[in-house]
């Protein structure tokens, strides 16, 4: 139950990052250090998303609830 509250509250990390940079993008037309800081920011929450779910099928901790399969 950890792993998926970890999981949703870097989701959310992620579309507030997501934000931050459209942000900057509009606003900050001058400096794009903090742009590509947002932006960098977003991709690492975004890899350490993608590990925490491939951990959480290789330890069991998530499954695949599907009918199908």
């Amino acid at each position: 139950m950890l792993l998926k509250l970890t999981i949703l509250v870097l989701l959310a990390a992620i579309v507030a990052s997501l934000f931050s940079g459209l942000f900057f993008l509009v606003r900050d037309t001058t400096n794009t250090g903090r742009l590509v800081s947002a932006l960098s920011v977003r991709i690492a929450l975004t890899v350490a998303v993608v590990l925490l779910i491939a951990w959480g099928f290789w330890s069991g901790q998530l499954a695949w609830h599907a009918p199908w399969l």
